[in-house]
């Protein structure tokens, strides 16, 4: 891992006193018996190691006068700023309209200042500090083709703050975790749309997205109604005609996502490196996790 640049504290994976004050069993443990029982028990029990607390938290870790750039805001955009911009697939207009039909709130819909139906983020011309996306990364055709675009998007030292979906834990837990292999072939066809093979896995092997039951242990029924659920599939992937759908795309654990942008850095596929990686905690589906851009 990076050492942080100066003028930004983010906190290590275990901070031993958090983890030893907040864990009422452990308060008699050394240093040496604490990282040893995080990395054998705490981590597979998703306990708090450290002082960011939720995901508000680590969306505060970027400061708030920094030049920013957070994609799919959506209706409850994390970042606010004098110096934020807000990419999405749709204008603020039709973000309204989009949550009214969910029954979301909209107060807090954002001016978007950069719009893509197709998600094509190469249309932002500007420079940033900070980007951040949220339950976005893993919607990419083309993983390193995203990471190529965010990297050039940063200056010299700037962060890409992510948090997304661990699979075991959310309607992606049937899914097998993405590989290395995986990223470099999407690279290399260049994909802009999702492959039949991927739209089917989501309609067929898709579960249910409560993680409290995920964490009890219960997945659902594996493969149920797959032959509703493969015409369903095939339906959506003809209908689309070629066109972009918004679907998964990369299926991710902490351990997984830390040895795939370990990998595409070895290889030479981004600039980024893993900074800090932050793993699950009990009863959430969602890590977090910071690339930073190594400087010439």
């Amino acid at each position: 891992m990076i050492a942080p640049s100066p003028g930004l504290a983010l906190p290590p994976m275990l901070e031993l006193d958090y983890y030893r004050l907040f864990n009422a069993d452990l308060q008699s443990y050394s240093n040496e018996h604490l990282i040893a029982h995080y990395q054998r028990f705490g981590e597979p029990e998703g306990r708090t190691p450290n002082s960011i607390a939720t995901r508000i938290n680590f969306a505060g870790l970027i400061p708030r006068d920094a030049r920013s750039l957070e994609i799919g805001p959506f209706y409850n955009p994390l970042l606010r700023g004098p110096n934020t911009k807000y990419f999405d697939r749709q204008t603020k207009a039709e973000l309204i309209e989009r949550a009214q039909s969910l029954g979301m709130p909209t107060s807090d819909v954002p001016q978007v200042d950069f719009v893509s139906p197709t998600c094509d983020l190469t249309i932002v011309d500007e420079t940033f500090d900070f980007v951040f996306s949220s339950h976005c990364i893993e919607h990419n055709p083309d993983l390193i083709g995203h990471l190529k675009i965010v990297e050039r998007l940063l200056a010299p030292g700037g962060r890409y703050f992510v948090i997304a979906p661990d699979k075991r834990y959310c309607f992606d837990h049937y899914r097998a975790v993405s590989t290395i292999a995986d990223a470099i072939c999407a690279h290399e066809e260049r994909r802009t749309v999702h492959t039949l093979t991927n739209v089917l896995g989501n309609h067929v092997l898709a579960t249910h997205n409560d993680c409290g039951r995920h964490w009890a242990g219960d997945h659902g029924i594996y493969m149920e109604n797959f032959e509703e659920r493969t015409r369903g599939g095939l339906g959506e992937y003809h209908a689309a005609s070629g066109a972009y759908l918004d679907l998964h795309g990369w299926f991710f654990t902490p351990a997984s996502a830390k040895a795939m942008f370990c990998q595409l850095s070895a290889l030479g596929y981004t600039n980024l490196k893993l900074e800090r990686l932050y793993p699950t905690r009990r009863n959430q589906n969602e890590f977090w996790f910071v690339l930073v851009k190594e400087t010439a």
